[in-house]
């Protein structure tokens, strides 16, 4: 049992990161029916900017921990928000009336491009990072196996939490949220009520890109290696639990990445770690052939 409650603590904890990715591409889905296949991209970025920045802060600035943290979140949300808006703009704006392959393939490309650019920037060497927090809690304090839960899981469980709440509030009760709520259902009845498309599809994008942000920042922060690799499977696991969730449902992508992170923990715990990933995309496929709306998700209806 005790074995039990850890594996569930870990998955909940990676499972949280994978919700604030799949939230993304649930987002730029529910407003343009497209997946933006470089949004995982964007959660490496995040990676690579907040281990700069935090380093940056503490070496150079010598800014205490806290300052040092704040300070490279708040790089991360706005470094990873102008390439959310540096993307859309280029990759997907330009063909927003072409048929829909063609914006996927310009994703994917932006995506390759994006990984390159880390791989010479940064070099293609993992980059390790020293425990920054350290310490928790014993809550099972048992000579077989105790259950521990650390700071650095408080901290990925509140602050998806928040994001979580704020990001609804702002659905549901801005003028921003009522504008995308509305160019969800009718693209072109909300620019003939006076929407700004544009502006609407931008800030989609941009929200989107600084949750990979925080993503990438918390995964630095808990993992402490990273590489420019990790978006691209980090991305198809974030997408897997938003089509596992409900694609376009935002509780949906939540719940799918929740999903993910226990089924890759429990998996890895119980049987051949080498077999998680497979695991994964296994899910994928079931839901695809048995579910394809997903838990949460809507059956499509033509829009007349």
């Amino acid at each position: 049992m005790e074995y039990f409650l850890q594996q569930l603590i870990n998955g909940l904890t990676l499972g949280a990161i994978y919700g604030l990715i799949a939230l993304g591409y649930t987002m730029v889905y529910g407003i343009l029916g497209m997946i933006n296949f470089a949004h995982g991209t964007i959660y490496m970025l995040g990676a690579f900017i907040s281990l700069i920045g935090y380093l940056a802060a503490t070496t150079v600035g010598g800014a205490p921990v806290t300052l040092a943290l704040l300070l490279a979140l708040f790089a991360t949300m706005a470094f990873t928000a102008l390439w959310g808006w540096t993307i859309e703009r280029v990759a997907y704006r330009p063909l927003r009336k072409a048929p829909r392959l063609a914006p996927l393939i310009s994703a994917i490309g932006v995506s390759i491009i994006l990984q390159n650019f880390a791989a010479l920037a940064q070099g293609t060497r993992a980059k390790p990072l020293p425990p920054v927090i350290r310490g928790g809690f014993t809550l099972i304090n048992s000579d077989d196996f105790p259950v521990s839960l650390s700071w650095m899981q408080i901290i990925v469980f509140v602050m998806t939490v928040t994001l979580m709440a704020g990001f609804t509030w702002m659905i549901t009760r801005t003028s921003l949220g009522r504008a995308q709520r509305a160019t969800e259902q009718d693209m072109k009845m909300a620019a003939l009520l006076g929407i700004d498309v544009d502006r609407v599809v931008s800030a989609t994008f941009v929200i989107g890109a600084a949750l990979a942000g925080v993503a990438g920042l918390m995964v630095t922060l808990y993992y402490g290696v990273i590489d420019f690799y990790i978006g691209f499977l980090a991305g198809i696991k974030a997408f897997t639990a938003a089509v596992l969730g409900g694609i376009g449902s935002l509780p949906g992508a939540m719940l799918g990445g929740l999903l993910i992170g226990l089924i890759e923990a429990f998996w890895s715990a119980y049987f051949s770690i080498e077999y998680k990933d497979v695991a994964t995309f296994g899910i994928l496929v079931l839901v695809l052939v048995f579910r394809p709306t997903g838990l949460l998700g809507r059956p499509d209806v033509e829009k007349i």
